[in-house]
């Protein structure tokens, strides 16, 4: 009594069809692979997301001047403006 011969197949197929019809399962197919191509570009788009945040990073570090050459320049101001008085 199982669902062996193409029969069971057949009749099941249109059961379905004549329920759902064609073109909702149409749509449920497209729905599928949109769902799977949205979980893989998320799964995907962490690994950039950490690599874009690195990238930032190693830019701004190289942006930003060092700390000690303002320190220098800073310290250099105070002895300028001591001498002055």
């Amino acid at each position: 009594m199982g669902f062996d011969s193409i029969w069971h197949w057949l009749l099941l197929l249109v059961i379905v069809l004549l329920i759902f019809g064609t073109k909702k399962i149409g749509n449920i197919g497209s729905d599928l692979g949109n769902a799977v191509r949205g979980f893989k570009k998320a799964m995907h788009g962490e690994d950039d997301e950490k690599a874009k945040e690195s990238q930032q990073t190693k830019e701004q570090l190289r942006a930003d001047p060092p700390a000690a050459s303002s320190a220098n320049a800073s310290t250099q101001d105070q002895r300028d403006s001591h001498e002055s008085k």
